[in-house]
Order: C-alpha cells, then structure tokens, then sequence
C-alpha cells in the first residue's frame, strides 16, 4: 500500500448551495478556503502557537491505490442497518462527531465503533469556526477531543471543521489540540443518493473522500444509500479504504 502524500493546494471554490440537513447540517463545498486537495493551508510561519506545524487540509488524498474514503458526520446512527452493513463488509469509514448532536446518542456510536468506524473530532457545539477568537476555537476542538478520550478512550487525529469553513486559527488551534489533518471532501452523497462533486469532474478519482449526508424522515436510509454508492465505487473499479491509514 503506498500511503497518501499530499499534492500542491488548488484556487478557493465559490461556494456551492448549503444543503440544510437533520443533526449535522451542512455538505456543501466549503465558502472560503475550500478543499485544497492535500496541500497543507499555512498563515504566517506556519507554525501553531505552541510552536507545532500546522496541520494540512485535505478532500483527496494522493495515492496510486484504487481507493476511496467513506466520511459521515453526525446522524449516523439513525439507521441501525448502517452498524449491520459495515460489519457485514467490514467497511472501513470515518465518524466526526459533535458532542450537544450525537452525544445523547454515543451508545449507538460505540456499537458502530465496535464493527469498525473510525470515531473522529467535529467540535463540540457544531459552531461556525471560521472568524472566532483562537481561545474559542480552541475550546470547540480540545473539548471534543476530551469528550471523546473520555467516552471513548480514543484520542481523534482528524477534524472536520463544521460548514466545512475554517480559517488560519482554526489550523492553530487544531494543530495544538493534537490534530494531524483537517478533513473536507471532494464527493457528497445526498440525501437522494446522488453523488455532487465540489470540483472537477463528475465522477470518482482514487483518493478522493466523499461525505454521506445523513437521514432526515424523507430521505433513503444510510444503509440503502451507502449500498448504492459502493456498486459506484466498485463499477469505477475503485473500493473503500479507512482514511487513517492514508493520512
């Protein structure tokens, strides 16, 4: 397996339209500062404020590999199929959680953890970060890391900013709160089943990482939709892979 390495930053994207979504709102392309692809975004000396590098932005990882990263936010519980599906494919997928969303519901995200998901950090409030003060950046990501150390035992090195917006404090603070990458995503699977792309062409490309919106009451179940995308997956000849091994 070669493992990811990151390619050269593209130009910010306009934003596409939000889609307002149950739980964790939002998979539209981030308004500014949007998926660069691997390139780590730097502001000044590139360093954190206690002296650490700050920590890359990515939507596609770099690899020679057939592989693309299944990436789901808060809500993913809802279906209790999705807990059956990745433990009867082993499915390798990555979970970002918000503490005041899918706290009341970490039970059902333990028996998720328990077949398999990767459980990772998506603040603890589910605030727009992007123009807050570094201590208040600095709380949403840190505490959530407590949150999950403490519910979980496990220490997140990936964060997906809310909204997908973030700007040069939130790397700061991420880097300081233990974070290694911040995740957005090239891909989305709608509420629909349809596959949108944030930029370049419409179809899958190895590397890419493709965020599933969660169920609201009038949309496909998880586990239907995320069946539907893995026979895409698999017709492209591409398959799913656990993104922490890449990054």
């Amino acid at each position: 397996m070669r493992r990811g390495r990151f390619r050269p930053a593209g130009t910010a994207l306009a934003a596409l339209a939000a889609l307002l979504l149950a739980g964790c709102a939002e998979f539209a392309a981030p308004a500014e500062h949007a998926a660069v692809a691997g390139d780590p975004a730097r502001g000044g000396d590139g360093r954190s404020d206690q002296g650490r590098a700050l920590p890359p932005v990515v939507d596609h990882v770099r690899t020679t590999d057939r592989v693309v990263f299944l990436t789901y936010d808060d809500s993913a519980e809802r279906d209790p199929g999705l807990a059956d599906l990745i433990r009867e494919r082993r499915l390798p997928v990555t979970l970002f959680l918000t503490d005041t969303v899918a706290g009341p519901a970490y039970g059902d995200f333990a028996r998720l953890r328990s077949v398999g998901a990767s459980l990772q950090n998506h603040t603890l409030d589910h605030r727009t970060l992007r123009g807050l003060p570094y201590p208040g950046q600095r709380a949403e990501i840190c505490g959530q890391q407590a949150k999950l150390r403490s519910r979980f035992g496990v220490r997140p090195r990936l964060f997906r900013p809310p909204h997908g917006t973030y700007d040069t404090t939130t790397l700061r603070a991420a880097a300081d709160c233990g974070i290694t990458a911040l995740v957005l995503w090239r891909a989305t699977l709608d509420t629909g089943g349809t596959l949108t792309f944030s930029r370049g062409d419409h179809r899958l490309h190895p590397g890419d990482i493709v965020a599933v919106g969660p169920d609201h009451p009038t949309a496909a179940h998880l586990r239907s939709r995320t069946k539907r995308l893995l026979r895409t997956i698999e017709e492209q000849g591409l398959r799913a892979a656990r993104l922490e091994d890449y990054l």
